[in-house]
């Protein structure tokens, strides 16, 4: 149990410290005058003694010293404020030093990254925050879209919007890392994969047919991307995804010793599906990528 120790004044205290603790603490045996009420003080100085980064329920109350009940009151007051986050039930991250203003400021991406630590998950981010990071949109987001095989759903984690894809492991992958400016590693699709999930998951985006533009477009600027792209869609892809990707680079020119790939995985089929899925599927019948042409490339 460590002891505390007060002066007169509320806005000083410390605590006492052994040998473990006692290195890099001298910016924190001392606040400066400040809003922060007691308990948030304690709270923030027995983190940065220790150097941590998350604490949970149970374990304030100990160190502490205070009630189950206390402990609660004090980690909502703190989590609603903005000084500490709440990343799930029983677990908050904590700001290495006392945030500027009184409320703590990170980037969703950092959240995100914390969280996943946390759950031991493996993630990306695709969807918008993708699609206007490789300039394929320049509407800013909202919220992030995140792949991960641990948690489904729409979140709210300290001020941003999360929706949380679970999927497979197997459908994880084709990502690059994202320096973000609180010295954060986020992972990021790729560009060719960002183009695959705009077609996948045209549902969730409406993305189709824009994702189709934005294919011919890239191509036609970096040609090198080409595999890349045929491979991200085989692996990731769904049959519809195959068809309509696969028709889309025959209609660009894409020489068909370059589509074996995609038209190997691709059995002979009856059924038809429309290319732009959510207009009436009405056009010409494609036998050989199985699609009811119902539209055209948009010109960027």
């Amino acid at each position: 149990m460590i002891q505390k120790k007060f002066d007169k004044s509320p806005l000083f205290y410390y605590f006492p410290l052994n040998s473990s603790a006692k290195e890099g603490t001298d910016n924190i045996v001392k606040q400066e005058k400040t809003k922060l009420g007691k308990f948030e003080m304690q709270l923030l100085a027995y983190a940065q003694l220790r150097k941590k980064e998350f604490i949970s329920s149970g374990e304030i109350a100990s160190a502490l010293d205070i009630s189950a009940e206390q402990e609660w009151k004090l980690l909502n007051r703190m989590a609603t404020s903005g000084l500490i986050i709440r990343l799930k039930r029983g677990v908050y991250l904590v700001p290495s030093r006392m945030p500027v203003g009184g409320r703590w400021t990170v980037s969703g991406y950092y959240i995100l990254s914390k969280l996943m630590e946390v759950l031991k998950g493996q993630y990306q981010i695709s969807g918008p925050s993708a699609f206007n990071f490789h300039g394929f949109d320049d509407q800013v987001p909202n919220r992030i879209y995140v792949y991960n095989d641990r948690i489904f759903g729409e979140k709210e984690i300290g001020g941003t919007d999360f929706v949380f894809i679970k999927t497979d492991v197997k459908r994880l992958g084709s990502t690059k890392n994202l320096m973000t400016p609180d010295g954060i590693d986020a992972v990021m699709v790729t560009k060719t994969r960002a183009l695959v999930d705009a077609v996948y998951d045209w549902s969730r985006y409406n993305t189709l047919p824009r994702a189709y533009g934005w294919i011919a477009e890239t191509l036609k600027k970096d040609p090198s991307l080409i595999e890349k792209l045929i491979a991200d869609t085989l692996q990731y892809g769904n049959k519809g995804t195959v068809k309509r990707i696969g028709y889309l680079l025959a209609q660009i020119g894409i020489t068909d010793d370059r589509l074996g790939k995609i038209k190997r995985q691709l059995a002979p089929t009856r059924s038809l599906i429309p290319w732009i899925p959510g207009r009436e599927a009405k056009g010409s019948v494609n036998r050989e990528w199985g699609l009811i042409v119902n539209g055209s490339i948009p010109r960027s």
